[in-house]
């Protein structure tokens, strides 16, 4: 009873550490509207602004539009570089576990916050590097937290998307470094603070963290992380690590697949007990992937689009007034600091089946899959509502716009991964959960024309394209339809085998 309970205690310290980790360091760049203000007053990027001639009344005022395209631009680079890195680091967490690829995390996190310690005015261009290893490292860290939810199969994708809703307020970070600028604390000294908090993560990768991962369903006896000297893991961790060892060396043994054409038009099924695990070939040429990939890609395309360009937008709605800016700036880091309380939302609606029995005939996971099209379609429709506000040039619409992109970032990220640990064999999550978010990277690839086009082009003006993003959005709507159809036709599949099993009898 004792051992119990104190696996217990060490199940809660993981979900409860991995929380304080995720809200106060995992998603701190998405907070770079904040930090772009605190850049400009200390003089970053200043060299690229000039002397110009107004043509109304001959006045010489400095033009400073080539500093303002330096931060946007940084912002894209950076998300390219994260959502490019999300394949290989997926891979290399199931095949190496989570230790190693946390460590590649704390490695990034301490390079990037160093960068912007070490940077000035005349190496403003360390903030293309620094901010795309912060983005990377917290988007890895946030990954190995995912799985926490698996030691508590209840209320599994509530806790998966309270942590993405800890991801998204954790940009309020940014917001209390330009809070603490404004009081006469540098941003070096804020910056060399994150750094020394790489050894926090380092003692939970130890001693709150499996080797390994966290397997689900959860045997019994599982148990991680350091115990006491000598003693590296727990017994349910190393009867887990044989068990991923049989599993790959059964789908190494397995020497004949589909043909890629029947794959991609059968729908993936869930494997019986004994019959193995689902090939990550035959996962990724199913429907169910396909259209998640593309529900994937176009959110993020949306969400990153909305944060590269939220300044530009407000500073050229507010007529360039400074302090109107900043207010509205600030108002975006309060409200994303609410994503932890809207997460719980999404994560109950995708928990809802688990406090009744299953229907007759139903697995579990087509009960998971039937709850999750709800809230797959309510992230639809809050993207395609964000895409209409920020469309529109009123600026106090722009609350709204502020308050939907919290909203549904919170709803986005954790219907993804909560999809993605259902829909397909947890030994292939990083490499599902990776892969969506790599080629979402052609996507993103999209956002430096564009943002070359609105300024020169459209002289600042994103009207247009912003109408074009908008009808991308409604591609979102399909992920949902396919889902409920799948489950229908599953069900319906069922139901006829049982009929004929029946008529049999």
């Amino acid at each position: 009873m004792f051992q119990g309970g104190r696996t217990k205690l060490r199940y809660w310290l993981t979900l409860l550490s991995g929380l304080a980790e995720t809200l106060f360091f995992a998603g701190i760049a998405f907070g770079w509207a904040s930090l772009v203000f605190v850049l400009k007053v200390d003089g970053y990027f200043a060299g690229y602004c000039v002397n110009a001639t107004r043509e109304e009344d001959s006045a010489v005022y400095t033009n400073c539009s080539s500093q303002n395209e330096h931060f946007p631009r940084v912002m894209s680079v950076a998300s390219i570089a994260n959502t490019i890195i999300r394949f290989p680091i997926g891979y290399f967490f199931d095949r190496y576990g989570t230790t190693a690829t946390r460590l590649i995390a704390i490695s990034l996190y301490t390079t990037g916050t160093l960068f912007i310690s070490l940077s000035n005015t005349e190496t403003s261009v360390l903030l293309y590097p620094a901010l795309s290893c912060i983005i990377t490292s917290g988007t890895i860290l946030h990954i190995t937290n995912a799985q926490v939810g698996n030691l508590f199969d209840t209320y599994r994708s509530t806790i998966i998307t309270i942590y993405n809703g800890a991801f998204d307020s954790s940009a309020a970070i940014f917001f209390i470094i330009k809070l603490l600028h404004e009081r006469g604390v540098s941003l070096h000294s804020s910056f060399l603070f994150l750094t020394s908090c790489s050894i926090l993560h380092l003692l939970r990768t130890f001693f709150l963290m499996p080797r390994r991962h966290i397997p689900y369903p959860l045997p019994e006896t599982f148990t991680y992380g350091v115990s006491c000297l000598g003693r590296r893991r727990g017994r349910g961790e190393k009867e887990n690590d044989r068990k991923e060892g049989d599993v790959m060396k059964d789908q190494k043994d397995k020497t004949a697949e589909a043909s890629a054409l029947h794959l991609i038009k059968k729908p993936l099924h869930e494997p019986k007990e004994g019959e193995g695990v689902a090939s990550f070939r035959s996962c990724v040429l199913s429907w169910l992937f396909l259209w998640h990939a593309v529900w994937v890609v176009t959110i993020l395309f949306c969400q990153f689009f909305f944060l590269s360009n939220v300044n530009p937008l407000l500073t050229r709605l507010a007529n360039n007034d400074q302090t109107l800016v900043s207010h509205y700036t600030n108002a975006l880091a309060l409200i994303q600091m609410c994503g932890l309380l809207f997460s719980p939302m999404n994560g109950l609606i995708m928990d809802r089946h688990k406090h009744r029995p299953l229907a007759p005939g139903e697995t579990k996971r087509e009960a998971d899959l039937h709850s999750s099209s709800l809230a797959l379609f309510l992230s639809s429709l809050q993207c395609f509502l964000l895409c209409v506000c920020f469309t529109c040039p009123v600026l106090p619409l722009q609350y709204l716009t502020f308050v939907l992109q919290v909203i549904n970032s919170s709803f986005s990220y954790g219907s993804h991964y909560s999809f993605v640990s259902f829909a397909f064999p947890m030994a292939h999550f990083g490499k599902m959960s990776g892969l969506t978010m790599s080629l979402s990277a052609l996507a993103l690839l999209l956002q430096l024309p564009i943002l070359h086009l609105i300024q020169h082009q459209l002289r600042g003006d994103p009207l247009y394209v912003n109408v074009g993003v908008t009808l991308v959005s409604l591609l979102t709507f399909i992920h949902p339809a396919h889902v409920s159809l799948y489950c229908r036709k599953q069900r319906k599949a069922e139901q006829e085998v049982n009929e004929q099993g029946s008529e049999r009898c």
